[in-house]
C-alpha cells in the first residue's frame, strides 16, 4: 500500500468522524409539518440567519460532505486509473 493510499483512507475516516459529529449535536427537527412552516419563516426571513450554533453546524456539515465526497470520489478515480 503506498503512502498516498494511506493519506487518503485515513482522511476520508477522519472526515467520516466528522460528519458523524457534527450531525449527532445537531437538534432534532421532528416537530411536525406546523414546525415546518414557522420555523422556516423565522430562519429564513430572520436577520440572525447563518449566525446561530444551529446555522453554523449546518453549514459545517455541508462542507465536511462535500470535502467527503471529493475525496471519496478522488481515491475512485485515482485508483481506477492511476494505480493499474
Amino acid at each position: 500500500m503506498a503512502w498516498y493510499q494511506i493519506v487518503l483512507a485515513a482522511a476520508v475516516i477522519l472526515t467520516s468522524v466528522v460528519i458523524t459529529v457534527l450531525v449527532m449535536l445537531q437538534e432534532s427537527k421532528a416537530q411536525g409539518l406546523s414546525g415546518v412552516i414557522a420555523g422556516g419563516a423565522d430562519n429564513l426571513f430572520g436577520k440572525t440567519k447563518g449566525r446561530s450554533y444551529e446555522d453554523k453546524l449546518v453549514k459545517y456539515t455541508k462542507w465536511a460532505t462535500i470535502v467527503f465526497f471529493g475525496l471519496t470520489l478522488g481515491g475512485t478515480l485515482l485508483f481506477l486509473f492511476w494505480v493499474r
